[in-house]
């Protein structure tokens, strides 16, 4: 398990390449585990040599900051201060833009050097999968805490996508949205298994790693750690790593250190 800062997170974290890969998925409904796209003739290349990554996230204290808001003496999204409430943390778009690429670029890659055929009608068309998103937000309050499509977090993650310099694409952003409860809001010590029980939802998109593998992003306020390490004791041949954001209740000073 790796645990990243604010500040640092796209710098510290971007070495750490990874050697399988990743396909686009759509969905329609963001509250279902999408289904994967692809289509070939028995006379064409396989698609995948590499599994795929899909980049699990939390919201709160992950992506952007909940600025530490209590109501009723509850956290309202997580404990962070560090950052006002709703700026996003530098950094961490790119950072998960970067793991659901690599994928792609490595069987690309593979493809050309292996497949590729200037005579043949197939070629090898890969777009990096959405993020799925596990988020201790209640379902029950969905009116008004739903992660929209036209949402300032939506539109941030896609336009990170599109911006890029090597495979940019419209298609990437948040992706299935699996919310948590109000008796995680009354139990807090519940919110990491919530978590844990909505990952295995997701994985039901393709329980055999085959085609996906993942790698989940939380942070150290509110039981990601707990979630992110049964994911690993769970199901270590599809969970590939798990990063944690830093955050604290305390007023920055010199964190993180310059």
């Amino acid at each position: 398990m790796m645990v990243y800062s604010s500040l640092l997170s796209s710098l510290v974290l971007l070495s750490c390449c990874l050697e399988e890969s990743a396909v686009a998925f759509s969905s329609t409904n963001n509250n279902a585990p999408p289904r994967p796209s692809t289509k070939a003739s028995s006379s064409t290349p396989p698609l995948l040599t590499f599994p795929l990554t899909q980049v699990v996230s939390d919201i709160d204290d992950t992506l952007k900051s909940s600025g530490g808001v209590q109501v009723a003496g509850v956290n309202l999204g997580g404990i962070d201060v560090q950052y006002e409430r709703g700026d996003f943390y530098p950094g961490v778009f790119q950072f998960m833009w970067e793991l659901s690429l690599h994928p792609v670029t490595v069987n690309q890659r593979h493809y050309d050097d292996n497949f590729y055929d200037k005579d043949s009608a197939f070629s090898l068309q890969l777009s990096p999968p959405t993020v799925a998103v596990l988020t201790a937000r209640a379902e029950e309050f969905k009116a008004a805490l739903e992660i929209k499509d036209g949402s300032k977090l939506a539109k941030a993650l896609r336009r990170t996508g599109e911006l890029s310099d090597v495979n940019p694409t419209k298609e990437w952003g948040i992706g299935p949205v699996l919310y948590g409860s109000v008796s995680e809001w009354i139990i807090q010590d519940r919110k990491g298994l919530r978590k844990f029980n909505n990952f295995e939802r997701l994985i039901e998109q393709d329980p055999t790693g085959q085609i996906l593998q993942y790698v989940y992003v939380g942070d150290t306020g509110e039981l990601d750690q707990e979630a992110g390490e049964t994911m690993l004791r769970e199901y270590p041949e599809v969970v590939k790593a798990v990063f944690l954001h830093v955050v604290s209740s305390d007023p920055p000073s010199s964190y993180p250190p310059s």
